[in-house]
């Protein structure tokens, strides 16, 4: 049986970070600003860097603190135009500093149930903008799938982190979901109960019963849990509805 691939560390969050966003960064020129990021939330890329830059600004202002308590920190203003792309730019650049220079066990709060360290950052901020820039390359042309592992790592946060953050949820159907990654062989069992859900552990030798499985690249998992695609341009088995009660509601972000 595949497993939940063991989580990476802070090298790893970085390379996908630094090869995620200068492709981010060379698909978001002038000309782009304006256009529209399909999805159901009414962006441009324009709105897109804003937010993402203001993320960027707002998480290097509180997690060099060595503190777990809650920063009291509102999330910068972007400015509008062209400006926008410099302002980008500089608060990537400066993040990209900031964690190069940071331990990934310095004490830092989060608001998942994680360890309240740094390495909660690199890894939240590694996948957002991955799935920011392939939002960008989907707006301004053809998308480059997701990095395989990096992916996969993307399908874990949803199930550890960005779901069990959330509030309780009512599902029906219930049940628990297979998905199975073909290219990285990870594979992931997630319960669905009446209010909640749970990532199994499936590293024993008995598996619960399943009734949905949906099978893809790693990249397709993840873009089809975001929300970006159709679970329909995957190998999908049993349930289909258990599989659209996977998706997270709104956009994860940096805040709760």
């Amino acid at each position: 049986m595949s497993r939940i691939p063991v989580r990476p560390g802070k090298d790893f969050w970085m390379a996908a970070l630094r090869h995620d966003g200068v492709l981010l960064g060379e698909s978001a020129v002038a000309d782009a600003l304006e256009l529209p990021v399909p999805g159901p939330s009414d962006r441009t890329v324009g709105d897109l860097l804003g937010t993402l830059g203001a993320e960027y600004r707002w998480v290097r202002g509180h997690v060099t603190r060595g503190e777990t308590i809650r920063p009291e920190l509102p999330l910068p203003e972007p400015p509008h135009g062209l400006a926008l792309l410099d302002w980008w730019l500089d608060a990537y650049r400066e993040l990209l500093t900031t964690f190069d220079e940071l331990d990934p066990d310095l004490p830092a709060w989060n608001w998942a149930p994680q360890p309240k360290q740094a390495r909660f950052w690199m890894r939240r901020l590694a996948h957002l903008t991955a799935l920011d820039r392939w939002d960008v390359q989907l707006a301004t042309g053809s998308p480059a799938p997701l990095e395989a592992k990096s992916a996969a790592d993307g399908v874990t946060e949803l199930f550890d982190t960005i779901l069990p953050a959330r509030p309780l949820r009512r599902h029906d159907p219930t049940g628990t979901v297979r998905l199975l990654a073909t290219d990285t062989g990870a594979e992931w069992l997630v319960r669905l109960r009446a209010e909640g859900m749970a990532l199994l552990d499936n590293s024993g030798h008995t598996t619960p019963a399943v009734r949905a499985v949906a099978a893809g690249s790693s990249s397709d998992l993840l873009l089809a849990l975001t929300g970006r695609i159709s679970f329909d341009l995957l190998g999908t088995a049993g349930v289909a509805g258990l599989l659209d009660q996977l998706r997270p509601e709104q956009r994860p972000t940096v805040q709760p």
